[in-house]
């Protein structure tokens, strides 16, 4: 089990990025979409509002929905929310202009997609948690189905250990100036990762998987949404 390091209260940053496209949505912005009588964003920042350990969120969107997420956020009172920066190009870009927007207090910034609303306030400092032990952590889940390596005709190649296998989810937390660092080297190079992990891989930083829950799913296409609604009423049930 993960010891946690003695730290003050709201030591990290989080970063939601939710500038992302939505193609697979048919359309419509998937941040935006009504989940249980919120907009799927408005349960995702409400996480980490939530969350001790998080002092401040910067809010990247699509330059056309920054005035739709301003709104959320001052109608659900979301005031640990400093920023809503237009993202970039690619996700790094995106991270890289919530990075811009913070302040130089946090110890530890929390990266985490937009479009995974059932992320929970507990999930995210554990997370936090196990960064501050091992420098860099990211929220996962262990694989539950056979894995197999296929060669490009399709034609099954190897199969992988499964007790090694892990899916990645987020928020993926790390030290603020490692995380700085590696983002630098990354665009000094120019590097474009759509895993933040991936950033400190490459300078050889053992990233720690903090295991959670399989309810963190991503909203990626709309049969997502009725998956994400029952889960969320099972959790107002079990709160009863």
């Amino acid at each position: 089990m993960v010891q946690e390091k003695a730290a003050p209260f709201g030591d990290a940053a989080a970063i939601i990025v939710a500038a992302g496209s939505f193609t697979r949505m048919g359309g419509i912005p998937k941040q935006l979409v009504p989940l249980a009588g919120r907009p799927v964003i408005a349960h995702t920042v409400a996480a980490f509002e939530q969350s001790g350990a998080i002092r401040e969120i910067v809010l990247v969107a699509r330059p056309e929905e920054q005035e739709a997420l301003r709104t959320i956020c001052r109608e659900n009172g979301f005031a640990k929310v400093k920023a809503i920066p237009p993202g970039g190009r690619t996700r790094q870009e995106s991270v890289a202009a919530g990075l811009a927007c913070l302040s130089e207090g946090p110890a530890y910034y929390a990266i985490h997609d937009g479009a995974r609303p059932l992320v929970t306030p507990e999930m995210i400092d554990g997370t936090i948690r196990a960064a501050r032990r091992y420098r860099a952590a990211s929220a996962a889940v262990r694989v539950k189905d056979t894995v197999k390596i296929a060669d490009a005709d399709g034609f099954v190649e190897s199969t992988p250990d499964r007790r090694r296998l892990w899916n990645v989810q987020t928020p993926q937390v790390f030290e603020a100036a490692l995380y700085r660092q590696a983002m630098r080297e990354a665009a000094e190079k120019g590097l474009d990762f759509t895993d933040d992990c991936q950033l400190l891989e490459r300078m050889g930083v053992r990233v720690f998987l903090y295991e959670t829950d399989y309810t963190n799913l991503k909203i990626t296409t709309p049969e997502d949404l009725p998956i994400a609604e029952r889960l969320l009423q099972a959790r107002k049930s079990d709160e009863v």
